[in-house]
């Protein structure tokens, strides 16, 4: 097995563990909503600032940004450019879009934290604070557009004014850019709340997973997923080779867009009238389908190919 394999294995383990606990009702169903909201709220913050402050940033990180940015954008102008070619409904093509362009963060952040090397956190957050804004923002505008009528754009915009993991990067930013000290106490207890992150998110990404109903979703299914796993990195390394991103940060670009697509994308379809039911779906099949194509796109267009 590649060191690429064997470096993201125990992600998909995890994610597989959830899984399998959510099938035995362990440690019971009320559990899992309640340690989504932990991991998100507080966990997932904890780790960006903490991992933020006393990092360096250099040119290259406006190229990788630019190189993300560029890459979402190509997808999604694509997918609306085909949208009359698409023989499917609105919401069903809302549900595509989305699990064409939404990264799953939990999946990105314990990958670029098992390849990226010591820098990964900077990394991260350099890709987070421009793919949050930007596919949130896409999202919601196709939703409103293509879907049935739900809760309306401006709670959504709310929400992602308030989205924990923005807030955090721009804390992180700004307390690196300015040299802001923290306290050691404190920088220890935000290390220790951000190691639980990446572990209860992952099971939290396997306790959701459903299998019902794939076969009846196959040609939503497949475009997102060919999107989003095979045309999105692939754009991401013309990009990075195009804007001179090399080593780590070609292979953070690649990561945070070869991985599945997020479970808020769910969430998303539900609040504002996408088909949440195929949604589910490109959830699942792409969080399986990852595990051979996450590692696969690394070793052949990764730095160290």
């Amino acid at each position: 097995m590649s060191p690429i394999a064997l470096a993201i294995a125990p992600i998909f383990g995890l994610i597989l563990l959830g899984f399998i606990l959510f099938r035995l009702d362990f440690p019971g169903t009320n559990f899992w909503p309640v340690s989504e909201r932990l991991t998100y709220y507080v966990l997932f913050p904890a780790l960006l600032v903490g991992g933020l402050v006393g990092r360096n940033f250099d040119d290259s990180a406006t190229m990788l940004a630019a190189a993300v940015f560029l890459t979402v954008c190509f997808a999604a102008g694509g997918l609306l450019f085909l949208r009359s070619l698409l023989k499917m409904t609105g919401p069903a093509f809302t549900s595509v879009f989305q699990g064409a362009i939404r990264p799953n963060t939990y999946v990105g952040l314990s990958a670029a934290a098992a390849l990226l090397g010591p820098h990964w956190m900077a990394l991260s957050a350099v890709v987070l604070l421009t793919l949050i804004p930007l596919v949130n923002v896409l999202c919601v505008l196709v939703l409103s557009r293509h879907g049935t009528p739900g809760e309306g754009t401006k709670r959504i915009v709310l929400e992602l004014a308030k989205n924990p993991l923005i807030l955090a990067c721009v804390l992180g930013f700004f307390l690196n850019g300015f040299s802001v000290p923290i306290p050691l106490v404190l920088h220890d207890l935000l290390s220790i709340l951000g190691k639980a992150a990446l572990p209860l998110g992952l099971l939290a990404v396997g306790a959701g997973l459903r299998f019902d109903g794939v076969r009846e979703q196959l040609l939503p299914v497949t475009i997102a997923s060919g999107v989003h796993l095979i045309l999105l990195p692939l754009v991401a390394w013309g990009l990075c080779v195009g804007l001179g991103v090399e080593g780590s940060a070609r292979d953070a670009a690649l990561i945070y867009t070869a991985i599945p697509v997020s479970v808020s994308a769910f969430i998303l379809a539900r609040q504002m009238g996408g088909d949440h039911r195929v949604m589910a779906m490109i959830i699942t099949m792409q969080t399986v389908l990852s595990a051979v194509s996450l590692p696969l796109v690394l070793a052949v267009l990764g730095s160290g190919s």
